[in-house]
């Protein structure tokens, strides 16, 4: 079985040497296939675990826990008691219309989400035995060297070992928007705050700027985003408002219910009617007081909803949330809450004596010089492009990458044409 990982020891406050000695691993030839093998063996893989997929049986029959629809259930019962095979027929059709829809619109958020995260699971250029591979994420251990360029997703928790104008955003961790400066200097004490460490870079964040070598101190549900999604885990899902009120309402229905049925009956048999008589007149009552159609009403009405969020994008996992989401008056956010798209773009380019001017649509502003200004902004970023077109990398990086491209600059041609050689960083 998987052991606990390395110590939770202040690695940030450790020189690298200090660091590379205490996981015995080494920042030029990194750890050997057999070191691999074994620490795989102790630490597990380094993914964080999920609480407990819903199978698609449970997800039926969670349709079926509601107050509501236990109350309709008792009826559909009662009305088999009296031999009514119409109201049962009514009853049953609108218990496997409400299951149905809430069983679809549940089991395809599940495959959804099951589905963006394995589109997020990262790979890691890492150095092992002395050369340079892409790994998989989930096969990092302590010890490993990992190699971060810009536009990385950080695989694992690291101690920085280099750092070239390496910048880091953290905001999922600390909250704070701007990417963090990193260096390799410990930390002076122990008990830094977490977004003040920066001689580490924890997983799940991501390389704005610069380039970076890291040794991996811990993995999986040991790194602080796994602490995070273990609170998250093992939190107790709540009820929404509305299943707040409907459980409240069944109750309060069946109580109601129960009492007339029963003062009927009482009163009856008073009346010296007979037993049986007044037996099947409460039951009959008790079926009809009830209002079999309205769980399918709101789970239709629901279901409509989430198809609406659906259209703008928003995944809903269970349908009470969208009538959660419509309870919502006011959003509370502090200065780091930032409510943009976060996205930059080109809006003017001026010349050194701040007057406007617009480049020919090659980019070539007709000069002697043997690049392109389109040309020169598309080579002085560390922004990588993904397949499907996305930019990674610093936001005003990516808006001169994407005016380069308007003028038919393509970065990763033009870099072949002008590879670099050296590096001077920038800073602000």
């Amino acid at each position: 079985m998987p052991t606990a990982n390395p110590p939770h020891l202040p690695w940030h406050a450790m020189s690298a040497q200090d660091a590379l000695n205490v996981l015995r691993s080494d920042r030029v030839q990194g750890l050997d296939d057999h070191a691999v093998v074994r620490r795989r063996a102790d630490y597990g893989e380094n993914v964080l675990q999920d609480a407990v997929r819903r199978s698609p049986i449970r997800i039926l029959l969670a349709q079926f826990t509601d107050v509501m629809v236990l109350v309709l259930l008792g009826a559909a019962a009662i009305a088999a008691l009296l031999g009514e095979p119409e109201d049962i027929a009514a009853i049953v059709a609108i218990i496997l219309l409400n299951a149905a829809l809430g069983f679809v619109q549940e089991y395809r958020a599940e495959q959804a989400m099951a589905a963006l995260g394995a589109m997020a699971a990262p790979s890691a250029r890492v150095r092992r035995h002395g050369s340079e591979s892409m790994i998989a994420a989930h096969a990092l251990v302590p010890g490993d060297i990992v190699l971060l360029d810009a536009g990385n997703i950080v695989p694992a928790d690291l101690r920085l070992l280099d750092t070239i104008g390496l910048t880091i955003e953290e905001a999922a961790l600390t909250g704070e928007s701007l990417p963090v400066d990193k260096q390799t200097v410990p930390s002076s004490t122990a008990d830094v705050p977490l977004g003040d460490r920066h001689a580490m870079a924890y997983k799940g964040t991501s390389v704005a700027v610069g380039r970076g070598l890291g040794l991996v101190v811990a993995t999986g549900m040991d790194t602080e985003l796994g602490r995070i999604a273990a609170m998250l885990r093992d939190e107790d899902d709540g009820r929404s408002p509305l299943q707040q009120r409907l459980t409240a309402f069944g109750r309060r229905l069946a109580v109601l219910v129960l009492g007339l049925c029963t003062v009927i009956f009482v009163t009856g048999l008073l009346r010296g009617e007979p037993v049986v008589l007044m037996f099947m007149t409460a039951l009959s009552l008790a079926v009809a007081a009830i209002p079999e159609a309205l769980p399918a009403v709101i789970t239709v009405s629901l279901a409509i909803g989430a198809r609406r969020m659906v259209r703008q994008q928003a995944l809903i996992r269970r349908l009470p949330a969208v009538e959660t989401l419509g309870s919502v008056t006011y959003i509370c956010t502090d200065k780091t809450g930032t409510l943009t798209e976060n996205r930059m773009r080109v809006d003017q380019v001026r010349d050194v004596c701040g007057d406007a001017f617009s480049l020919p649509s090659d980019g070539h502003q007709g000069t002697v010089l043997p690049l392109s200004l389109a040309e020169v902004l598309a080579l002085c970023t560390d922004v990588q492009q993904t397949p499907d077109g996305t930019m990674r990398g610093d936001p005003t990086e990516a808006a001169l990458v994407r005016w380069a491209a308007a003028h038919h600059v393509d970065k990763a041609t033009v870099e072949q044409q002008w590879p670099r050689v050296a590096e001077l960083p920038f800073s602000s």
